[in-house]
């Protein structure tokens, strides 16, 4: 194992290569614990540069077994190798060159899964950030592109499929038993986009013709047998290739798109140019083994691997600081194509859940950092939320500022200026200021500054002179390495209603700019004044969560219900549902830590129910009000010393208010919201299911009975309603006859289907109470779990340690020594697994002082390991420090 290197990477030092790579050649010789790797690289020095200048090239636990200079055997004085690096010294001043690199690697044994491994019985590679540098020496950095030749040679009966990146040129036969087949990338590339794939797999194939008349070959490769599972992703890229072309007029520019599906993968999917490799579940649903959810996410994880084609790949970035540049404009992206493909405001709601509940945490916690950060140990550790969530939103502000037909021009000054470059965040908020003619230097402040924007609103009103007055002030709160913060450019969509609902639109606004119903806030203090307003308004402010901010704006319950029964945005009306449900839930928790009685505001309860019966609303949306704040929304809410405990009961004690005043409603819904005849993922379909779904949910707390439930369990024909019914016995009726034979039967019925293994794993996982983790113990000893595959270890050790507050917080600690136990246990196989699931940890701060401790002691234990990974080193570090 490599311990923690200690070198901190830091932007301010970047510089180009010394180096220029022309070409690069590679030919693999496939052997399940001893491929030979012959890498053909085609250098110029730079202009400009020293010319006594070695290359040097990046290695990661790599052995040398060949070096080759102009096809001459280079003179051992000439270089230095080590595993980690590989130096050529005296290289010519101006003619390029040629290096010839062998190396031996051993893909069986690459537990890491980072680099070329092999699981299954197929090669698969994943090289981002920086495995390339584990298949042979290379300048393994986003900013040295090439085309790329691949040719593979392997035992023709074991690995019938030989797949890497660009166009087939051919392959044959190569010896007895081998065959080898050749691909030729013209695009140059970065080598975190190289991809290998052999093996033998099943495939489906379709074809899409480009709007230019092109005709491309898509191919999707699976396990044998699982190929009419893959039929929806096949469909959603079609989608998805249609989409790019009409919105942002991306044109595909290969002969073929493949994607391959394994099992054992640490990320969801990598956009390897032309080649994307996908962690199984996101490629493989049917109605009896794949939920709402599952289609949604292969939908949405389809299209953003497809996008990257122009957003990461033909546009990439200059250095791994400019990630969300890939990143957090593909999830833009991929949200735009999912809102046109289901309901706009129901997508837009669950985008704001998942960025409050992910990513909000980790803005507020020892962990946050800049949308584009300064500094890195690990890049594998800035996969995080706020590169991708947030860094879409900073992308969606810049559309909300310019308006869609100038952000369109934007765009596509971008994709004409930049098109073959690795380029910065400046390159791109230049491309807006050009279009638009507006100056965004204080707008980039949203990249430079880490934090969660507190945004505090007042408003009075002034009968005599017709004048709202609304009076604002923001504060970016200190984080680690910044404390000091500049005011941002705050877009914040605004709406005026009057007492009968009506929108009012004022006459004039003066104290701050507003466009198109945006005000936009530019000072850390600002007071708008709106004339020509006939009566006291209901004000809507930040519709559509139009910047990622917490606001504060003290609202009466009348004025929220006032909002929930009028507002034309439903995300705003989703909202107010929200506001009016925190302070109860807030509440709630309090009287449950101090043993007394909880009770519900009475505007709260009837808003929300009436807002379930409402038939002019989509069943999705209504299933999403119903859906309270969760108990880490209300634990972050509460800001610290956190009782998971407490909280816990104060939300189940308002749910059974909700469940008994909205009984009927429930009933009816219940009864209702089917659908009948064969199973369809369309979202109107999904919605019906998870209304019913949130019925049943509130009948099993109005019934007191697992009755309802189990019978549901039994009719379900499909995974949706049979996971969410398992779910409600397990969760609710933990020790009851009927969770053990639902388990029971569930178990049974899917024991070969490993996805759905795992969530089976994750119910039980996350069921709550403290005797939780005694479940989890003994799931680990089950024949079914493995500790190798991710996914396996995600659904039972990721789930508890994410998903269960109680289990995992439970009082006595035992919880996080747990976890720090298995940390160093993964940490010897996947660092980069290791790492991802350490971050459960990061906001123990807020925890009351005795979990506080429990939880500190546990990552003190992880820190003072004799051998840590570099990935679990500085998460950990990094964890305690802030």
């Amino acid at each position: 194992m490599r311990t923690d290197t200690g070198q901190v990477i830091n932007l301010a030092d970047y510089q180009p290569t010394e180096f220029v790579l022309e070409r690069v050649d590679l030919t693999f010789e496939l052997d399940p614990t001893e491929t030979k790797v012959e890498a053909r690289l085609i250098f110029h020095r730079r202009e400009g540069v020293d010319p006594k200048a070695s290359l040097v090239l990046d290695g990661d636990e790599l052995a040398l077994s060949g070096l080759l200079f102009d096809q001459m055997e280079t003179p051992a004085g000439q270089y230095t190798v080590t595993p980690e690096s590989l130096t050529v010294r005296d290289l010519p001043a101006s003619d390029p060159f040629e290096l010839t690199i062998t190396t031996i690697i051993n893909p069986e044994a690459n537990t890491k899964l980072m680099g070329l491994y092999r699981t299954g019985g197929i090669y698969c590679t994943q090289c981002e950030a920086e495995g390339f540098r584990r298949i042979t020496y290379f300048p393994d950095r986003p900013d040295v592109l090439a085309p790329y030749t691949v040719n593979i040679i392997a035992d023709k009966a074991a690995n019938p499929l030989l797949l890497s990146n660009g166009n087939f040129l051919g392959g044959a036969g190569y010896g007895e038993g081998k065959h080898f087949a050749a691909w030729f990338d013209p695009h140059p590339k970065p080598s975190y986009l190289f991809a290998l794939v052999a093996g033998d797999l099943g495939i489906i194939e379709d074809t899409f013709t480009t709007m230019s008349g092109r005709e491309v070959a898509l191919k999707i490769y699976v396990e044998h047998g699982k190929e009419p599972r893959a039929a929806y992703a096949m469909d959603a890229l079609k989608r998805s290739m249609k989409w790019d072309e009409d919105v942002f007029g991306r044109e595909y520019d290969l002969d073929i798109f493949m994607i391959v599906a394994v099992s054992d993968f640490n990320m969801g999917a990598m956009e390897n140019k032309g080649l994307n490799v996908f962690n199984d579940k996101y490629v493989l649903a049917d109605p009896e083994t794949a939920t709402d959810s599952d289609y949604a996410n292969i939908e949405a994880i389809i299209a953003h691997e497809y996008f990257h084609n122009w957003t990461g790949n033909r546009i990439t970035c200059r250095d791994w600081f400019q990630l969300c540049l890939k990143e957090g404009l593909t999830v833009y992206r991929d949200h735009e194509f999912s809102a046109d493909q289901r309901s706009r405001p129901v997508k837009r709601i669950a985008e704001v859940r998942h960025l409050k509940s992910e990513q909000f945490p980790e803005d507020a916690g020892p962990l946050a950092h800049p949308v584009r950060p300064i500094k890195y140990r690990e890049i594998n550790n800035f996969y995080t939320t706020t590169v991708y969530e947030k860094g879409s939103e900073v992308t969606r502000m810049i559309a909300t500022l310019l308006g869609k037909e100038t952000f369109k021009k934007g765009m596509d000054i971008y994709f004409d200026r930049h098109d073959g470059q690795a380029v910065t965040i400046e390159d791109f908020v230049k491309s807006f200021e050009d279009a638009s003619g507006r100056d965004l230097t204080q707008f980039s402040l949203w990249y430079h500054q880490a934090g969660t924007p507190l945004v505090t609103a007042s408003g009075s009103y002034d009968p005599a002179a017709k004048t709202f007055s609304l009076s604002l002030e923001q504060m970016i709160p200190a984080t680690p390495g910044q404390s000091d913060k500049k005011p941002m450019h705050i877009p914040l969509s605004l709406q005026l209603f009057a007492d009968d609902g009506a929108a009012v639109a004022p006459a004039s606004v003066e104290g701050a700019e507003y466009t198109g119903s945006v005000l936009h806030l530019t000072e850390r203090t600002q007071t708008a004044v709106f004339h020509g307003v006939p009566t006291r308004p209901v004000v809507s402010i930040n519709r559509s969560f139009s910047a990622p901010i917490n606001l504060h704006f003290d609202q009466s319950p009348a004025d929220l219900a006032q909002l929930a029964r009028c507002e034309t945005d439903h995300f705003a009306r989703w909202q107010a549902l929200t506001d009016l449900a925190l302070p109860n839930l807030l509440k709630a928790a309090r009287d449950a830590r101090e043993g007394k009685t909880v009770a519900s505001e009475p505007t709260f309860v009837d808003t929300l129910v009436i807002a379930a019966a409402d038939e002019g609303l989509e069943p999705a949306f209504r299933a999403q009000a119903l859906a309270l704040p969760s108990e880490a929304d209300i634990a972050r809410e509460l800001g610290g010393n956190n009782d998971p405990d407490a909280i816990h009961a104060g939300r189940q004690a308002v749910i059974k208010h909700l469940a008994d005043a909205g009984r009927d409603t429930f009933v009816a819904l219940y009864g209702s919201m089917t659908t009948p005849g064969a199973f369809s993922p369309d979202a109107t379909s999904a919605g019906r299911r998870a209304l019913r779904n949130a019925a049943l949910t509130y009948l099993s707390y109005a019934e007191h009975s697992p009755a309802r439930t189990k019978a549901a369990f039994d009719a379900a024909n499909n995974m949706t309603d049979l996971l969410h019914a398992l779910t409600i016995l397990v969760h609710r009726f933990p020790d009851s006859a009927e969770a053990a034979e639902a388990l029971s039967i569930f178990r049974d019925r899917f024991a070969e289907n490993a996805l759905v293994v795992d969530k089976w794993f994750s119910v039980q996982a996350t069921i709550p109470g403290a005797g939780t983790l005694d479940r989890v113990l003994k799931l680990m000893e089950n024949p079914l779990f493995k500790r190798t595959n991710p996914n396996r270890v995600r659904s039972l050790v990721g789930s508890f340690a994410f998903a269960n507050p109680t289990g995992f917080g439970r009082a006595d600690g035992e919880g996080y020594r747990f976890l720090a136990r298995e940390i160093l246990d993964i940490d010897r196989r996947n660092p980069q697994l290791a790492a991802r699931i350490l971050t459960s940890m990061r906001s123990w701060r807020s925890l009351e002082p005795v979990r506080q401790d429990h939880a500190r002691l546990s990552l003190l234990e992880i820190e003072r390991a004799a051998e840590l990974s570099t990935d679990v080193r500085d998460i950990v570090e990094r964890t305690l420090k802030g």
